[in-house]
């Protein structure tokens, strides 16, 4: 008899697991869905295959959006001759302080042909903290994502697609920006749970 219980309450466990991951990504879902966007931002009906961007850091390493893969990411292509793009990047900073985690990462990334020390002297003058320095100096960044102007700035998730992109500058560091990039992150990790119980449900 236990032999023909076992595998019911096996499969009664399963069912329970399943339904609650996906009433918890229902929940965060919703909570996304219904945060505020910040002014121009565009929100793809579905995950658009992302950019492949390289570039370089503050200590002349060459990196790429691959790296950032597990986290959501805010790219921001600016440069410190664009006024929008000066006025905004102490909001990023401010933004980075607020969202500071492992699940968060802002790529401010400079398109300036002066390099580095452009953006570093920029950064001193208007006090960052938070950002960390980003360059491409070749501008490929801005074709990769067919950016019709500067700032853009888009929202890549942990896969490394882009799920929006607002077009200008944007109040980053308003509270109810804060609150819609809190919901996109919450949903990002809810929606990784629930793929990791279903892997782990489908090995049973």
């Amino acid at each position: 008899m236990s032999l023909v219980r076992k595998p019911m309450a096996q499969r009664l466990n399963q069912c329970v697991r399943t339904v609650g991951s996906m009433l918890v990504l229902l929940a965060a879902m919703q909570f996304a869905l219904a945060q505020e966007p910040p002014k121009n931002f565009i929100m793809h009906e579905a995950p658009e295959p992302g950019a492949a961007i390289r570039f370089q850091d503050g200590q002349g390493q060459t990196r790429s959006l691959a790296d950032f893969r597990g986290k959501v990411v805010l790219l921001n292509i600016w440069a410190t001759w664009c006024v929008p793009c000066r006025r905004e990047i102490p909001a990023l900073d401010h933004l980075g302080a607020a969202l500071s985690g492992a699940d968060f990462a802002i790529v401010a990334l400079s398109i300036d042909r002066k390099g580095i020390d452009a953006v570093r002297s920029l950064f001193a003058e208007l006090g960052v903290q938070r950002l960390a320095i980003y360059v491409d100096s070749s501008g490929q960044a801005v074709r990769a994502v067919r950016a019709p102007g500067l700032p853009i700035s888009l929202v890549i998730d942990r896969h490394g697609r882009e799920v929006g992109r607002a077009i200008g500058p944007a109040e980053w560091d308003g509270a109810t920006t804060i609150q819609f990039l809190r919901g996109i992150i919450l949903h990002a990790a809810q929606n990784d749970r629930r793929s990791d119980h279903a892997r782990l449900d489908s090995n049973r």
